[in-house]
């Protein structure tokens, strides 16, 4: 088997789906009224033709993280059950990025949290991603395969009764 790229290098302010970048701030109000702010490494999940011809203010991201740091806080993803879950997808609101082998930026495997998103200016955007030289990119067809994860997130159906077991 040929070893497929997983990650390309882009620099400038020029966004994508699939762009990592680092840093990312979110602000948020807590639920005791008090005003917060925290970074988040992101990764973008609006479509790249909307970026590309400015039909957006606000650029849909989400945050990811190293599967061993997330393993230091979730017990499930320290066992082989819940890696091979994510791997195969049974998990909808994560999604498994292979690690980046780029010597300008490697990275452990990745573990996206869909139910984690958030927006930030695509102006604001811009200027984190041009800042980081060079950032990661996803390529075809791990781009794609991270938006049809984010569809499955979104589209599913819970049904008020279920057919039975066989």
């Amino acid at each position: 088997m040929s070893d497929y790229p997983w990650y390309g290098l882009a620099e400038g302010d020029d966004l994508h789906q699939g762009d990592l970048v680092f840093g990312c701030p979110f602000e948020y109000v807590e639920s005791s009224g008090q005003a917060d702010r925290s970074n988040f490494n992101v990764v973008v999940v609006s479509q790249s033709c909307d970026l590309a011809h400015e039909k957006l203010e606000m650029v849909q991201v989400c945050p990811f993280w190293d599967l061993e740091k997330l393993a230091t806080d979730m017990e499930y993803f320290r066992g082989k059950r819940g890696r091979e879950e994510i791997r195969r997808g049974n998990l909808p609101g994560y999604h498994l990025l292979n690690r980046c082998t780029l010597a300008e930026l490697p990275t452990g495997l990745l573990i996206v949290d869909f139910r984690a998103q958030f927006a930030i200016s695509r102006p604001k955007l811009q200027s984190l991603a041009a800042e980081q030289k060079p950032r990661l990119r996803l390529l075809p067809p791990y781009r794609e395969h991270l938006a049809q994860a984010l569809a499955r997130f979104y589209m599913r159906v819970g049904l008020p009764v279920d057919i039975p077991a066989f």
